[in-house]
């Protein structure tokens, strides 16, 4: 397996009073059968896309047309959509050099790749100030194209190229994602790119946008930088392959992930799932689990609050907390190899800065001290970590990693009684917003919500 797992630092036998004792953790594993036999069924069946995704092969061939057609002669590609339609590509992209220019060691030349997920009024005016437009391509993302935010990004795209008398090449510059037509279903994206000849790619509409990194909305940025996508996809297989194979809980990590997660929250009072990669490059990982765990799980009272965290950087900004403050979080800690890389420190200059212990040592020795002397002084303080360890930071253990915590949020929604794949409170404030651009809650002057401008709460008038 490209990555492995080790829940032993969240037990009573390994932590003390502030783990998981046995029996209780296999309760939760022990409720988590019927899941498990539903998602085999739904493997079966193909009623949930995600756990066929790995095995789709012929959306790869057209997502890579599509991106060599864009690609021409673009030294930037800029990518609008915000949550889900945005944050499992910047993930696939940072593995592969998103910030970086030039031929990403593969001897092909590549554009570079900017993110706009959060729309800032200056920040889009500012953007669009500085693009050279002859050069620049857009990739315009939205599940249900009616993603105001998105909207506004695109509109202001094409409105700028329109200003700089480019009409005629915006079907070469713009490339739209968002579900097909639906009869009476509005899509406020595809009639945009439909309005100005963009060409435009399917987004499956059985797959909401934080669980869509796998398909053509993760692909996108993932070809532009030249990755493995196929390897991707594989590694997110040998997960799904291991579902299919698993005869009881204990043989599945997601499970175990999820076993141990709720466990803990619902009998140690932990609050706080920390994602801690100790690699720049799965920063924006942690980041995608975030909005996953957050978004899926947060319901009805239930879930935990996740924390994107980074090491080592923020063993200097949050471990103090971690070892010493309120014990309610749970540390996963996702290690890669990484000794014997980098710079080699030179052992006379190690004894001028008085660290001879460094004299010898490359960086990654450093990182690859900490990251395993971590988890063992949260253990010491009694605190719970879980280990995850890639056999290479590449796209294979990247499919394998997403799959993993997507499968163990599925999972944990089970355990928590809750749907992972709805988010209601958003679209309520969605909803909001829309009453307020257009003017209906123009007399509510003190910034409070009227009880009635809650959809939910309609009922309670009179």
């Amino acid at each position: 397996m490209p990555v492995s797992q080790d829940i032993a630092g969240c037990l009573e036998t390994t932590i003390g009073a502030a783990g998981l004792s046995q029996a209780s953790f296999d309760r939760y594993l022990d409720a988590l059968r019927p899941r498990l036999e539903s998602l085999r069924e739904a493997y079966k069946s193909g009623t949930l896309p995600i756990l066929r995704v790995p095995e789709w092969r012929d959306d790869i061939q057209e997502a890579r047309e599509a991106v060599a057609k864009l690609a021409q002669g673009a030294e930037t590609i800029v990518f609008f959509g915000t949550g889900g339609s945005s944050l499992g590509g910047q993930t696939l992209a940072q593995v592969g050099g998103w910030g970086i220019p030039g031929d990403n060691g593969n001897g092909k030349a590549q554009a570079r790749l900017r993110f706009y997920d959060n729309l800032d009024a200056r920040t889009l005016e500012r953007a669009l100030g500085r693009l050279d437009l002859q050069t620049t391509r857009f990739v315009l993302t939205s599940k249900s194209g009616n993603t105001p935010e998105t909207l506004v990004q695109s509109i202001a795209a094409l409105q700028t190229v329109l200003a700089a008398g480019l009409e005629s090449r915006i079907p070469d510059l713009f490339l739209g994602l968002t579900e097909g037509a639906v009869p009476g279903k509005t899509n406020g994206l595809r009639e945009l790119c439909e309005a100005f000849g963009v060409p435009m790619l399917p987004h499956d509409p059985d797959i909401g946008g934080r669980f869509s990194a796998l398909t053509n909305v993760g692909l996108l940025p993932a070809l532009a930088r030249g990755l493995d996508v196929e390897a991707l996809r594989e590694g997110a297989s040998t997960v799904v392959q291991a579902l299919l194979a698993a005869r009881q809980p204990g043989d599945f990590a997601p499970a175990i992930g999820a076993g141990v997660a709720v466990g803990l929250a619902k009998e140690r009072f932990v609050r706080a799932s920390v994602l801690l990669p100790y690699s720049d490059r799965l920063s924006r990982f942690a980041a995608w689990y975030v909005q996953l765990w957050g978004e899926s799980l947060g319901k009805h009272g239930e879930g935990t609050t996740p924390v994107a965290a980074l090491g080592p950087v923020d063993q200097h900004s949050q471990l103090q907390l971690w070892l010493d403050g309120v014990p309610q979080h749970l540390i996963t800690v996702i290690r890669a190899d990484c000794a014997r890389e980098g710079p080699r420190i030179a052992p006379d200059l190690a004894r001028t800065a008085r660290a001879d212990y460094l004299a010898g040592h490359s960086a990654g020795d450093l990182v690859a001290a900490q990251q395993r002397a971590i988890p063992q002084a949260l253990i010491e303080a009694g605190r719970p970590v879980r280990t995850m360890d890639l056999a290479r930071l590449d796209e294979r253990a990247l499919g394998a990693l997403m799959m993993h915590f997507m499968l163990e949020t599925i999972l944990a929604g089970h355990l928590l009684g809750v749907d992972p794949f709805d988010q209601p409170a958003v679209e309520s404030g969605k909803i909001l917003t829309r009453r307020v651009l257009s003017g209906e809650m123009a007399g509510n002057r003190d910034g409070h919500t009227p009880a009635a401008a809650h959809p939910d709460q309609s009922h309670r008038r009179g």
